[in-house]
């Protein structure tokens, strides 16, 4: 068996009471943090819920806390199970799918496009950055050699500084 994603903004709390609802569940674990999503799916027989549900908070610190403080809390008289959600899967088929329809995730692809982008213009721009520093090091350096050339050339053309140039070697 695969191992499966667990998603970390979103708990699952088992041992729900009848009376509970998605606001009382709301209500519950409100004061951990901001939530984006609080579901109790139906069982479609009854209508009722199923002694569970799934709240999505839109920090994992958040989720993370209310986890460590609600998992063995008591709610309307029943223990209270919860743990990190597993992602959402269609009954039936092995490896099962999301239950979101397929373009449910196109912004987030967007992003990440736009964000894969931008991290390569970045790099392009710093490796351009980098040999252009490289360059002008290296330019330098053959205009420094150069300098250094040219000084000698001008010390043997000039007495004066052959003269000035022995005397700074006897005085090191």
């Amino acid at each position: 068996m695969a191992q499966q994603a667990v998603q970390k903004n979103t708990l699952y709390v088992g041992g729900l009471a009848e009376e509970v609802n998605e606001s009382i569940l709301h209500a519950a674990f409100i004061p951990f943090g901001d939530i984006k999503d609080v579901k109790t799916p139906l069982d479609q027989a009854t209508q009722k819920h199923r002694s569970f549900g799934f709240v999505t908070f839109l920090e994992r610190e958040d989720a993370s806390s209310a986890m460590d403080n609600m998992d063995g809390a008591e709610l309307y008289g029943r223990v209270l199970t919860v743990n990190y959600a597993l992602p959402e899967k269609i009954k039936g088929g092995e490896q099962g799918w999301a239950a979101q329809p397929i373009w449910a995730d196109a912004d987030t692809w967007f992003e990440r496009q736009q964000q894969e982008e931008e991290m390569q213009r970045m790099q392009a721009e710093n490796r351009a950055a980098m040999q252009a520093a490289e360059d002008l090091h290296r330019k330098k350096k053959t205009e420094e050699r150069e300098g250094e050339k040219e000084e000698e050339i001008e010390m043997k053309d000039d007495p004066m500084a052959r003269a000035e140039a022995e005397v700074l070697k006897q005085n090191d």
